[in-house]
């Protein structure tokens, strides 16, 4: 049914006990940086979370106001739809055990409250491979009820390959795939973009910023494989200038090619399939990108940014705090593994001004 190759599933279990740090460092770059200078006068701010979900949620989380603050400040906020929007599950044993996703429409609308993310600067993706954990009636569903919550949505089919949302005053095409699916293909082919090509010009035409969103990778490895990495230089080369990834559930590093930025990994940003995950596992980050809209630099990503939270569990729900608000032993090991995940900073990760920004 599903994609997966072998040793991909044979890998899953102890990956996930253990996030693993193995794999190629060359090349990556820092988590902040300033591309145009000077600064342009006018800028439109996009902030990519990673994926949402509420599988081992029962109340809606916590956020501190160094989050919702940043979020509520973004023009457009773009973040991973990981579960089907649904009031029941339909595939219940399932979804019980974790293998299927599934969360209300109240969730995701409080939780989105909670987080200071306003519904109508809000686009998700449904190009992942739960999407269709509640059938093709789930799927159904869950259009229906991201049309009532005003959300716009990317990463269908019936989008086509290049689905335009505005971000202030500027125009963004956004090209969101999957690489993985958890049924038959025919189905899930039939509504769920898997195209990873390049895109015809006319689908980009008037368009200022062309950013894919890709569902891609393996999970639980902070260094995306080499596979992955030379799929995001064929994406550069065809023309996209920002990639915001997901799919590795752990954070994973940026890369720049040319004028692109690539953010290979943002780990989740709400809810998980266990409740009770390794802490690297909890590691998240709010990746704010600052455009051009100035005319002769128009599109032109001006600065970047990854602000770092993690998830701390409190009983049945989640609290998002930022790094620098963690202390003591924790800290520490949060601060060891962000190093190691970003080590051409030159700045400590986890001070006041790298993750509150």
């Amino acid at each position: 049914m599903s994609n997966y190759p072998l040793a991909y599933k044979l890998s899953w279990l102890p990956r996930l006990l253990r996030p693993s740090l193995a794999g190629d460092r060359s090349g990556f770059a820092a988590p902040a940086a300033t591309l145009l200078d000077p600064q342009p006068t006018r800028k439109v701010r996009l902030a990519f979370v990673g994926d949402i979900s509420a599988v081992a949620n029962r109340r809606v989380p916590e956020c501190d106001p160094a989050i919702t603050t940043l979020l509520s400040s973004a023009d457009l906020v773009i973040g991973n739809c990981e579960s089907p929007i649904v009031e029941r599950a339909r595939a219940v044993m399932g979804t019980r055990l974790g293998t299927h996703h599934a969360m209300s429409e109240r969730f995701l609308a409080d939780a989105l409250a909670a987080a200071g993310i306003a519904r109508d600067r809000l686009v998700l993706s449904l190009a992942n491979n739960h999407m269709l954990d509640q059938g093709i009636a789930g799927f159904e569903e869950t259009l229906a009820a991201l049309k009532r919550l005003g959300i716009r949505t990317i990463g269908t089919v019936a989008g086509g390959p290049a689905q335009r949302h505005a971000a202030g005053s500027l125009m963004v095409g956004f090209a969101a795939f999957t690489l993985w699916r958890n049924t038959d293909a025919a189905p899930f082919e039939e509504r769920i973009s898997m195209r990873a090509a390049e895109w015809p010009s006319d689908a980009v035409s008037g368009i200022d910023l062309t950013c894919a969103v890709p569902h891609w990778d393996w999970e639980f490895r902070h260094f995306p494989r080499l596979a992955t990495r030379a799929l995001a230089r064929r994406l550069a080369d065809h023309g996209v200038r920002l990639i915001a990834g997901h799919h590795a559930h752990v954070l994973q590093p940026i890369e720049r090619t040319g004028d692109t930025v690539i953010a290979y990994g943002l780990g989740d940003f709400l809810g998980t399939a266990f409740a009770r995950l390794p802490w690297p596992a909890r590691i998240g980050s709010v990746f704010v990108v600052d455009v051009s809209a100035d005319p002769a630099t128009r599109g032109a990503i001006a600065a970047y940014r990854m602000h770092f939270f993690i998830r701390l569990r409190v009983g049945s729900y989640e609290r998002l705090v930022p790094v620098e608000a963690l202390d003591g032993a924790l800290k520490q090991r949060v601060a060891a593994r962000l190093v190691a995940i970003f080590p051409t900073s030159e700045r400590k990760i986890g001070s006041r001004d790298e993750v509150a920004g």
